[in-house]
């Protein structure tokens, strides 16, 4: 059975079969496609776009999602009913209740029916969080970080990351490992990450959690020292951390409040969608204890954009889209 890649750590030989069961966040569940729907696309496990044919039955789970610029959704409480239809809300194979989404086109958007979770050969319901990392030492290696961060979605965050990747390589580091720590998972940045060089790669799938929404979510510091245990303890020559979404939703605000205390002298990089936008978010950071290095971005399109975001920021702009980084910061 085609699989989403919200699923990537769960053993293809895992034995499985399917229960009348409701869905919760991170279950293995099974969706089917009308035979009269569009097709839809989704995120294999490999990483490759993948389609979902009309009538198809696919494995995905449920989760939220509260992106600024796609998609709105949530687990209804109670979970996911069998027999009742729900909505695509990611590519990685999320599925939920659709409360609203952008006018800009979605492959993987259309209605699904829920027909119920997957048990494991004792009756157990298998989860995604049963695959999961688990951090095996608390000690901090020491490597420097370097941490992405954006005014919203599709501002540059991971041209920014991949060219702090470049910049880093052609300073001699040959190790950096990589997390995109919040936000929706995605195999392919990780891919994105892995192609100039970093390695190991994690989002939150690898640490039990589909999406790292809602906003407020519980448990949620739990997770985010998981995360920087499992990172900060590799021997390597640097991390780069990128947080997806804004820095005010997925629960960037609650990752940070783990993050500063442990490396209060973490180089940020912020991807601004313009100068206004770089400098409100430059004094929000401020009040969550970070300074911003380096300013990039659409607000620094053009020479006019990026004169003025360093003129009222007062911090170093640079496109990273067209310019190349260049170490330290």
């Amino acid at each position: 059975m085609k699989r989403g890649s919200a699923l990537r750590r769960v053993p293809a030989s895992q034995p499985m079969r399917l229960a009348d069961s409701s869905g919760n966040e991170g279950d293995v569940c099974v969706f089917e496609l009308a035979s009269d729907a569009a097709a839809i696309t989704i995120e294999a496990v490999t990483g490759r776009a993948m389609l979902i044919a009309p009538g198809d039955r696919f494995l995905g789970t449920a989760g939220h999602r509260e992106s600024t610029r796609w998609v709105v959704g949530t687990i209804p409480a109670g979970g996911l009913v069998p027999g009742d239809h729900y909505w695509v809300l990611a590519d990685c194979g999320v599925v939920g209740a659709f409360h609203g989404d952008s006018p800009r086109q979605k492959g993987h958007l259309g209605q699904v029916r829920f027909l119920g979770t997957m048990l494991d050969a004792d009756g157990a319901a298998l989860n995604i969080r049963q695959f999961a990392l688990r951090a095996r030492s608390t000690v901090d290696r020491g490597a420097p970080v370097f941490l992405v961060l954006g005014t919203s979605s599709e501002v540059g965050k991971t041209t920014a990351a991949i060219g702090v990747l470049r910049a880093l390589r052609r300073s001699g580091s040959t190790s950096v490992v990589a997390l995109k720590a919040t936000g929706t998972s995605s195999l392919t940045e990780l891919h994105s990450y892995q192609d100039f060089g970093a390695g190991p790669c994690f989002d939150c799938v690898d640490f039990g959690l589909p999406t790292t929404y809602p906003s407020g979510r519980d448990q949620a510091a739990d997770w985010f020292d998981m995360m920087l245990d499992t990172c900060l303890g590799i021997p390597a020559d640097a991390v780069l951390i990128e947080c997806g979404g804004d820095v005010l939703g997925a629960n960037v605000p609650a990752f940070l409040s783990r993050l500063v205390p442990r490396r209060p002298d973490v180089r940020v990089v912020l991807a601004a969608s313009d100068s206004l936008a770089a400098l409100g978010a430059k004094s929000v950071l401020a009040g969550m204890g970070l300074a911003v290095t380096l300013m990039t971005g659409p607000c620094t399109d053009t020479p006019t954009i990026e004169q003025r975001t360093r003129k009222l920021c007062g911090v170093p702009a640079l496109n990273l889209a067209k310019g190349e980084l260049v170490l330290p910061l």
